[in-house]
């Protein structure tokens, strides 16, 4: 048995190939029309943006393979930039000079709908672990934070 999402359709308004589906849709907000991206398995498109009206000004533009690439090379760079910059919203580090030490502090949250968490954890400059707490997942990670934490003894910060 096949997994309809996985077959190649190529229409004037929807595309298919690569793990990825095109399709052209009225414009909402005026007369003009959009293009979604929606990668296979996923429920919201990610990636929407104008699309181009045909010669009559009323219909659009009908897809093709280059159109088709095009759209699947940009929506593929928007989601990898996507996750690098939740990836770096979830993963922090700056490094400081405490006394003669030079340590690097990080903050990894988890997200986690019902339960979210985070630990703060400091290391020094040959990897090996000075101190790790947990703390709450708003906890902000700056060069002042991370100083305070330090010469504080890493004892687990106030709730901020």
């Amino acid at each position: 048995m096949t997994d309809p999402t996985s077959e190649k359709i190529q229409e004037p308004r929807l595309w298919r190939d690569a793990g990825w589906t095109a399709s052209v849709i009225k414009n909402e907000d005026d007369d003009g029309w959009a293009v979604a991206m929606t990668k296979d398995g996923a429920a919201e498109p990610a990636l929407v943006g104008p699309w181009t009206m045909g010669r009559d000004k009323k219909n659009p533009k009908p897809l093709d393979g280059a159109a088709f690439s095009t759209l699947v090379k940009t929506a593929s760079e928007f989601v990898r930039r996507s996750e690098q910059q939740l990836h770096a919203s979830l993963h922090q580090s700056i490094a400081v000079t405490v006394g003669e030490a030079r340590i690097t502090v990080h903050l990894d949250i988890n997200p986690d709908e019902d339960n979210p968490s985070a630990v703060l954890s400091a290391r020094d400059e040959g990897d090996d672990v000075l101190a790790e707490v947990r703390v709450a997942p708003s906890f902000k990670l700056n060069r002042s934070s991370a100083v305070a934490w330090a010469e504080g003894g890493f004892a687990r910060p106030a709730a901020q």
